[in-house]
């Protein structure tokens, strides 16, 4: 099965706010396979539309890694309903690779969305799966977890993209 590219910062696709997914059609299900087997051999515990430069409001995410294959979760169109509680963690993103800094999220996130199936579905996460939830919200968002920070380590940061971006291009 073929993996997708995954789009690293800066790529302008990350910045912009994902449209709604609006046909349930066998293209549809060949990006979300194609997304899961991406996300697993990245790997990643999470995979929104736009990392792999296309913009749509789906994600998936699997906080076991694959180990439990019932953990696997498919949201198109989510919405966030609630949040609660704060908990700060260190979070990275497979679209800025090699940086990871400490993120305060909500602790409990209650989320809605429709599965692959079509089916209207309300999901709540906690600690790990909160931040999931979140994390792929905000790339639906046009926004990285680094946006989520002060703005002198959020500079620090960019600056430090920057540079190995520099590295990388050559």
């Amino acid at each position: 099965m073929p993996l997708l590219d995954i789009v690293t910062y800066p790529d302008p696709i990350l910045r912009r706010k994902a449209l709604p997914v609006t046909q349930w059609d066998d293209h549809l299900q060949t990006l979300i396979n194609d997304m899961i087997l991406t996300m697993y051999a990245a790997p990643g515990i999470g995979l929104a539309a736009p990392q792999v430069g296309v913009s749509s409001r789906l994600f998936v995410t699997d906080i076991s890694s694959g180990r439990r294959p019932q953990d696997l979760i498919v949201l198109i169109n989510p919405e966030i309903l609630s949040m609660e509680g704060e908990i700060e963690e260190l979070e990275g993103c497979l679209s800025v690779p090699g940086f990871q800094e400490k993120i305060s999220r909500a602790a409990r996130v209650t989320i809605k969305g429709v599965t692959r199936r079509g089916e209207e579905i309300i999901l709540t996460g906690e600690d790990l799966l909160a931040r999931a939830f979140q994390h792929e919200m905000d790339h639906l968002e046009g926004k990285l977890f680094f946006d989520r920070l002060g703005k002198i380590k959020r500079d620090l940061l960019k600056g430090k993209l920057r540079r190995a971006e520099g590295v990388r291009g050559r």
